[in-house]
C-alpha cells in the first residue's frame, strides 16, 4: 500500500436523516389506543367486580378497592344453589367444536367450487347464500320450534349441532372462498398432472396452503356459536342446555346478583378467549390474506 494511499482522507458516509414524524400518524396511534382502551375497559371491570362480594358489586358509586372474595365463583359452580355449570359448559363445547368441524367439511368443497374450479354462475350462488343471513332469527325461531317438536328434537343437542351448522354455513362460504381464490392455479395444475384425485387434492395441496384462513374461520364460527343464546333458549330446557342459558338463570325475580353474573360471565368468556390466543397468529394471517400483493 503506498503513502498516497495512506494520506488520503476518508470520507464519512453521509447522514441519513430521519423522517419527519407524521403529526396525522400520532393522532391516530393516540385514537387507537383510547378505542381499545374503551373496549377492554369494561371487560377489566367485569373480571374485578366478579372477585368482589355482593354487596360491594352493588354500591353505587362502585367501590373500586373494595376487599377481594371469591364468592361470586363459588356460587357459579353451585355452592348455594348445587346447580352444576358443567353440563351447559360440555353442552356448550360439544355444539360448538362438532357444528365447527362440520361447517369445515362443506364449506372448504362448496368454496374450492366457487372459485377454483367455479361452476356456472357462481355469483348468484354466492348471494344466494348471503340472502339466507338477512332474514332476522326471531323470524323462523317458531317455524324451527314446530318442526322440532313434531320430530321430537326438542331439548337435544343435535338439533342445535345443525342449527349452529346452517347459521355459519354462508359465512365460512364466503370467507373460505375468499382465501382459496389467492391459490395459485399452476399448483392445483401440477398436482392433477401428477395423479392427484380432487380429494387428495384437496386434503394435501389445498388445505395446508390455506391453513390461517380456516383456522380464522373456525374461530369465528366457535365463537358464533358459543355465544348464541336464542335457539338454545327456547329449544332447550335442561338435557342440552347451554352455557349461555345456564348463565341467564342468576338473573332471577329477586334480582340481579352482580358479582356472581361477573364470575359466569368470565367463565363463560374463557374459552372464547383462550381459543382466540392459541389461533391469534393463525387468526392475523387469515384476516390479512390477500390484503397485500
Amino acid at each position: 500500500m503506498s503513502a498516497a494511499t495512506l494520506d488520503t482522507p476518508r470520507t464519512a458516509a453521509p447522514r441519513v436523516n430521519p423522517p419527519p414524524r407524521n403529526p396525522v400518524g400520532s393522532v391516530l396511534t393516540v385514537v387507537a389506543w383510547i378505542v381499545g382502551v374503551l373496549f377492554v375497559l369494561p371487560v377489566l371491570w367485569m373480571a374485578l367486580t366478579s372477585f368482589h362480594s355482593e354487596a360491594d358489586a352493588a354500591t353505587n358509586p362502585p367501590s373500586l378497592f373494595a376487599p377481594l372474595t371469591l364468592d361470586g365463583y363459588a356460587n357459579f359452580f353451585g355452592a348455594q344453589t348445587g346447580a352444576s355449570p358443567w353440563p351447559p359448559l360440555l353442552n356448550s363445547l360439544t355444539a360448538s367444536v362438532l357444528s365447527t368441524a362440520l361447517v369445515l367439511v362443506l364449506a372448504i368443497p362448496a368454496a374450492y367450487a366457487l372459485s377454483i374450479r367455479p361452476v356456472r354462475k357462481w355469483t348468484d350462488v354466492l348471494f344466494f347464500f348471503l340472502s339466507t343471513k338477512m332474514l332476522p332469527v326471531v323470524a323462523g325461531l317458531l317455524p324451527v320450534y314446530l318442526i322440532a317438536q313434531s320430530i321430537g328434537m326438542l331439548d337435544n343437542i343435535w338439533l342445535l349441532i345443525i342449527l349452529y351448522t346452517s347459521m355459519n354455513l354462508p359465512i365460512a362460504v364466503w370467507m373460505m372462498r375468499s382465501f382459496l381464490a389467492e391459490v395459485p392455479v399452476e399448483v392445483l395444475e401440477a398436482a392433477s398432472i401428477d395423479g392427484c384425485s380432487l380429494p387428495r387434492t384437496l386434503r394435501t395441496v389445498v388445505v395446508p396452503m390455506v391453513l390461517p384462513g380456516i383456522a380464522a374461520t373456525s374461530l369465528i364460527c366457535f365463537i358464533f356459536s358459543w355465544n348464541e343464546l336464542l335457539f338454545a333458549r327456547v329449544l332447550t330446557a335442561t338435557t342440552a342446555q347451554t352455557a349461555p342459558v345456564f348463565l341467564t338463570g342468576f338473573v332471577t325475580s329477586q334480582g340481579l346478583f352482580l358479582a356472581t353474573v361477573c364470575a359466569a360471565s368470565v367463565v363463560v368468556s374463557l374459552p372464547v378467549l383462550i381459543a382466540g390466543f392459541a389461533a391469534q397468529d393463525k387468526l392475523v394471517q387469515g384476516l390479512s390474506l390477500g390484503a397485500i400483493k
